[in-house]
Order: C-alpha cells, then sequence, then structure tokens
C-alpha cells in the first residue's frame, strides 16, 4: 500500500538534506580555513619521497567579487594549481572558484591542460550561478585548431544544496576541524565535464602518516563523485586537526601529494620543528604561471582597497585631517605626535577641531599642544 501523498512530501531529499548541512557551518568555522598549504607530488611507491615531480597548492581567502550592474560583495576566494605529470605528459590545471560563507558557488573555473606535443589540448568548465540557477560553458582547444564550445544551464530547483568542487575543498576542511561528520553526507554536484551527480564523504578513521620526518595522526575523509553511469572518482585526504592536509590522493593515480612542511605541525600542537624546511630558490618572474598569479593576486587587492575605501569614506577624511595637522604643527617626533593624535579622535562626523579650538586634538584643553612640537 503506498504511503499517503503528504508523508511524500513530509520525506527529506538529499537536496533538502545537504541544504541543512550547509546552513549549520558557522562564519567562525571558516575564518579557520582560510589559508594557503602547498603539497609536494610524488610517484606512488617512490621510497624517495623527497624527490618531488610537480606540485599542489591551494589557498582560500576573503575577496571581493561583482558583477556587472551589481554591488561588490564580500566573499571566499578558492584556488588551487597542479603542475605534474600524467602518464608522462605535463599536466597544469588550476580551479578558481568564489564561493559565499554559506558553501554557494557564486562562479567557478576549472582548466587542464595536457602539455602534448605537437598539439597541446586545453580544457575549461565555466560556471557562473544566476537567479534562475546555473550556466555551464565548456571549451576543448586542441593544437591550432578553432575551439570547440559547448554551453548549457540548469534550473535552480535542480541545484538545492549543490556544492561544487571549490567549496567542497572548504567542507572538506571543516569537516577536518571538526574530526567527525555524519554517517552519510551526499551532496548534489558538477563534475569537471558539468554534468550533474552526487559528491558523498565519509571518514575512514585516524590513522599515522608521516609529515616530513616527523609522524602524526590524521584524519582519512574519503570523498568520491559518482556519475549517472556508475563510474566513481574517488579521493582520499589525510587532515590533520588544524585542517591542513597531510597527504592527498585520487585512487588508481599513479601520484600522491605529500605534505613536507613539518612546521604546520606545531600548530596542531603535536609537533615542533626544530629545523625549517629548506627552500629552494624560485624566480617567480620567469614563471609564466606564478607570475600570472601574481598579476590575479594584485588585481583582487586593488579591487578589495577600492570597495573598502569605497565603503568606509570617512578613511580618507582621517587620513586628510592626520596630515593636515601633521603639517600645521610639524613636531620633531612624528610618531609619537600620530600615536596622540589618533589615540584622541572622536566618532566620524565630529570635526577634531573648530574655530574656537587651540588644539587639532579634540580632547586637549585650550592651549595644550603635542610634545616635541614646534
Amino acid at each position: 500500500m503506498e504511503p499517503p501523498l503528504e508523508s511524500a512530501r513530509e520525506t527529506p531529499t538529499t537536496a533538502d538534506t545537504a541544504a541543512e548541512f550547509l546552513s549549520l557551518i558557522g562564519l567562525e568555522e571558516l575564518e579557520w580555513c582560510l589559508f594557503a598549504e602547498t603539497l609536494a607530488v610524488v610517484a606512488v611507491g617512490d621510497p624517495l619521497r623527497d624527490k618531488a615531480e610537480g606540485q599542489w597548492w591551494m589557498a582560500a581567502q576573503w575577496a571581493p567579487y561583482q558583477r556587472e550592474g551589481e554591488p561588490v560583495q564580500s566573499c571566499i576566494l578558492v584556488q588551487t594549481r597542479f603542475r605534474g605529470k600524467q602518464d608522462g605528459v605535463p599536466v597544469n590545471s588550476t580551479l578558481k572558484a568564489y564561493v559565499t560563507w554559506q558553501l554557494e558557488t557564486l562562479e567557478q573555473e576549472e582548466q587542464e591542460c595536457l602539455e602534448l606535443r605537437p598539439h597541446p589540448t586545453e580544457k575549461t568548465t565555466h560556471i557562473v550561478s544566476h537567479e534562475h540557477g546555473m550556466t555551464v560553458m565548456k571549451t576543448l582547444r586542441q593544437g591550432e585548431a578553432e575551439p570547440q564550445c559547448l554551453g548549457f544551464s540548469y534550473s535552480r530547483d535542480k541545484l538545492r544544496g549543490v556544492l561544487l568542487e571549490g567549496a567542497s575543498l572548504l567542507l572538506l576542511r571543516v569537516l577536518a576541524r571538526r574530526q567527525t561528520m555524519p554517517a552519510d553526507l551526499v551532496f548534489p554536484a558538477i563534475n569537471t565535464e558539468g554534468d550533474l551527480c552526487t559528491s558523498s564523504y565519509s571518514a575512514l578513521g585516524i590513522q599515522r602518516q608521516a609529515v616530513g620526518s616527523a609522524e602524526t595522526e590524521v584524519l582519512v575523509i574519503k570523498r568520491a563523485v559518482h556519475t549517472s553511469t556508475g563510474a566513481s572518482t574517488v579521493w582520499h585526504g589525510s587532515f590533520l586537526p588544524n585542517g591542513h592536509l597531510a597527504q592527498l590522493m585520487q585512487v588508481g593515480s599513479p601520484v600522491l601529494m605529500l605534505q613536507q612542511d613539518e612546521s604546520i605541525l606545531s600548530k596542531s600542537g603535536r609537533f615542533e620543528s626544530k629545523l625549517p624546511f629548506p627552500k629552494e630558490p624560485l624566480d617567480w618572474e620567469e614563471d609564466m604561471q606564478l607570475y600570472s598569479c601574481f598579476l590575479d593576486r594584485k588585481d583582487e587587492l586593488q579591487l578589495s582597497h577600492a570597495a573598502y575605501l569605497q565603503q568606509h569614506p570617512e578613511v580618507r577624511a582621517l587620513l586628510s585631517d592626520f596630515l593636515q595637522a601633521l603639517l600645521l604643527q610639524q613636531p620633531h617626533d612624528p610618531i609619537s605626535f600620530a600615536a596622540e593624535f589618533f589615540a584622541h579622535q572622536r566618532p566620524f562626523g565630529t570635526p577634531y577641531a573648530s574655530s574656537e579650538a587651540a588644539s587639532p586634538f579634540p580632547n586637549s584643553p585650550p592651549g595644550h599642544s603635542p610634545a616635541d612640537s614646534k
């Protein structure tokens, strides 16, 4: 006998459960997950694990995000970069995602470049969220041939609780810091091909693993991306209690990513490194990818600074008042003068001096002048 219609409606779906789980993640939890880390790419089973064949890097930070015709909003910028080899072919892949603190993706772009000779292949998947849902644009470029483009959209009712790649990396850090997670954690997702799928998360327990020359306990989290055909891509991530990765590997891949910086263990209270990890000299201006990241970061900072000044016009007024007072008083010790000036500032909107005031400092009695001033 079929259940009544009302009961069927009340049964929570995967999307409902996923959306509810994401809504319970606090802003303070995410604040602890905003950091950068770098892992070395090494061959699986290679005893010489200090011989890196590439690098995997991830960073999460607050950044401004703006669409045409809309105000600037603050969100989390998640970026990853992988450089290594796949079946002997050099591979470069990047991810750039703008995510709200509720882990909703505003925009995301994944790019993979296989340096095949003489016809390198570049694949890009660009996803943009809008009021009606999400639009996916796939681009494939092979050698000098014209790029092949394919675009399509998903309606918002199919995307409730959806978790894209950038947001997923943040979620993994949250779960690692909690050191606990539900038994069945499943989210709607969109894979690297732009197709709807699901991603599941499960804990494989606490293990002991090496970080450089030290050994520590890590929480191993399994993440699987399931397609409609039944095929799955499975990742195992080993996390320290502070959310940093100790190891990351895709099941079946000939390479894995290893954390070799022992200094991060001291942040989790488990190991104090005595010798710093040696750094190799790097001419980043000659590295086109790093230089491109530098220019991107420079633009992001400029946008962030401009947005902040636009939101707080009192900053320019405050600096203008200070500079005027400094030039009028011309103190011998400008540092002490600045300390006294800003220590006596009133809330914005109250002038620091009036035509009757003998001092630029709001709380100074008439006739008082700052120390060491002319």
